[in-house]
């Protein structure tokens, strides 16, 4: 299968030193959906079960765009001899791969064919009439939903044993406790029972990497599927996908702990590397609907489309309203279906094009933009706002000096949204994990109200950094004291075992001092000079498992302000 795919790569793409270019991917745009057999009263032929559940639990309906494309349409198309690449129920097309022009041209006189969209060029080189016939007969990848005897995971939103200890994140740490992801980790929110797909570039090495040994050991990776070579290895691929995937789903204690250790993934190749045409939209929009269909609950994409190879085909700023690029009315899509997708904003901040890119403009999705591990905004970050003046990027995270796997195994530093984005999936992921009841939407307004510039947006960070601990209180209705005003603070939990948590609210920058006392008034733990957040401030205590169990009291300094209480240390 890999000399195959690598073929079909050289005939599709060819040398890119040849200077006569030719159209040969095409989308083919049905009229209707007449006469299919599908039905929205048996959606369980083309949803699996999980798909329709998260539907129903969030009361929304089964509707016409959901239906697969009339078979019979696509089997026209296909028996003019071109190859079929990939089929678009959102959209009601199909991409498609030829060079014969005949071949278009019987197409466009279908009478249930609107028009015919180029989406990529090849170098036309001497001798290259025609694509091999036997392309379309190498898809592959994932088994159909109708036939498929996957047994699809049910929602699992329980918690693990709140008496396991805390991760040892290795150099990740930063990058997960900026989110205070970590909060939701010690409670026992790691991810389990959540799907993720990951839209990206290929999976280099993942089936085989100690890094990613547990999500095999566990059956957390559901499966595969490569939409820009349909029946290719994803794990043959580029590395950017696996750079990604490490950020949420590594698993090495000491050296990198991903922000949704314990969920499960799909990973779907819909970006090609070599080249940059608006064909990866197209496969972006499939990408997206497979994940639907398997019913994933978060889409991370470390993915964005500005400029092509092509220049007639690029995109203008104006473009970017969330409603013209292909894949950002798919990622709108896709949030319509319940799904939370998670974009990255881009990596244009310094560059010529300087904004977001698309789907990163879509509406009613996660945009995420980069800062370093001070929080300070990373100059690569593409800025906002939208076209159409919306807020953009929606949140920030660490995606300056980001600890990934490298191809080596190794977890380094790397720049880019492309690992912001992970590290905010991965995080929202664990905290609607702990909130099942709420949508995706639901989810998305509490993470911009926990941030850090919820009140005053711009357009570099957006609504700021978002604090999980925060947003998991607030969803919980319960109190946040503003340690400024109140000289309050919340601690949690009480009775502790082998840690606790802090959290308050404020604008102050002084730093933090801990210190806890026994009951005849000996200092027995002391930390000076804590980071303290503008907005939310969170702090893991969790080097006090040594002390014995009793009373102690805790006092908390920041500046003129102090809290002190008492705290119980249990068995």
């Amino acid at each position: 299968m890999k000399k195959i795919s690598l073929f079909i790569l050289l005939v599709c793409l060819c040398s890119l030193a040849d200077a006569q270019w030719i159209a040969n991917r095409f989308r083919v745009n049905f009229s209707d959906r007449n006469g299919t057999p599908y039905s929205i009263s048996n959606p369980s032929v083309y949803l699996s079960a999980r798909a329709i559940t998260r539907r129903a639990n969030h009361g929304i309906p089964i509707v016409q765009n959901d239906l697969p494309v009339n078979p019979w349409y696509v089997d026209s198309v296909r028996n003019t001899g071109v190859s079929i690449l990939n089929v678009s129920k959102w959209f009601n097309c199909v991409t498609i791969c030829t060079i014969d022009t005949a071949k278009i041209a019987k197409i466009k006189s279908f009478p249930f064919v609107t028009g015919i969209d180029s989406l990529a060029e090849t170098p036309l080189k001497a001798g290259a009439k025609r694509l091999p016939k036997n392309f379309d007969s190498m898809h592959g990848g994932a088994q159909s939903l109708a036939s498929s005897s996957e047994p699809w995971l049910p929602q699992i939103v329980s918690p693990e044993n709140s008496e396991i200890h805390s991760y040892d994140y290795g150099s990740a740490y930063t990058q997960v406790h900026m989110l205070a992801t970590d909060y939701l980790h010690d409670l026992g929110y790691r991810g389990q029972g959540m799907v993720i797909a990951v839209l990206d570039a290929g999976f280099y090495n993942v089936d085989s990497m100690i890094m990613f040994d547990s999500l095999w050991v566990n059956n957390q990776i559901l499966g595969t599927k490569d939409f820009v070579l349909p029946g290719g290895n994803v794990f043959s691929a580029g590395t950017h996908g696996m750079m990604v995937l490490s950020t949420m789903g590594g698993n090495v204690s000491g050296e990198l702990i991903g922000t949704a250790p314990k969920a499960s993934y799909w990973l779907l190749r819909t970006e090609e590397g070599s080249t940059e045409f608006p064909i990866e939209e197209d496969n972006w929009a499939c990408g997206a609907e497979y994940a639907d269909s398997v019913g994933a609950d978060v889409i991370n994409s470390s993915l964005g489309y500005t400029n092509f190879d092509n220049p007639e085909w690029s995109h203008h700023y104006s473009d970017m309203n969330g409603r013209t690029a292909h894949c950002s009315k798919a990622a709108t899509i896709a949030a319509s279906k319940g799904i939370l997708v998670v974009n990255s904003a881009g990596n244009s901040g310094d560059g010529a094009w300087n904004y977001i890119g698309a789907p990163a403009d879509a509406d009613s999705i996660l945009t995420i933009g980069a800062v370093d591990g001070n929080e300070l905004y990373a100059s690569f970050s593409s800025n906002g706002p939208t076209a159409d003046g919306r807020v953009k990027p929606t949140v920030c995270a660490m995606g300056k000096n980001s600890i990934v796997v490298s191809v080596s195994g190794s977890a380094l530093p790397a720049n880019g949204t492309s690992f912001s984005s992970p590290i905010m999936a991965g995080s929202v992921c664990c905290l609607w994990q702990a909130n099942p009841t709420l949508s995706n939407m639901q989810i998305i307004e509490v993470v911009k109200q926990s941030a850090d510039r919820f009140s005053t947006p711009d357009t570099m960070y957006g609504y700021g950094i978002p604090n999980m601990a925060a947003a998991n209180l607030i969803l919980s209705k319960q109190q946040i004291h503003n340690f400024d005003i109140e000289n309050q603070i919340n601690v949690s939990p009480n009775p502790f075992t082998d840690r606790f948590s802090i959290l308050f609210y404020g604008q102050s920058n002084d730093p933090v001092r801990i210190e806890i006392f026994d009951t005849a008034g000996h200092s027995v733990y002391k930390v000076e000079n804590l980071k303290r957040e503008t907005g939310y401030t969170y702090i893991s205590v969790k080097d006090v498992a040594q002390l014995n169990s009793g009373v102690y009291f805790l006092k908390v300094t920041s500046g003129t302000h102090e809290y002190s209480s008492k705290i119980i240390k249990s068995e």
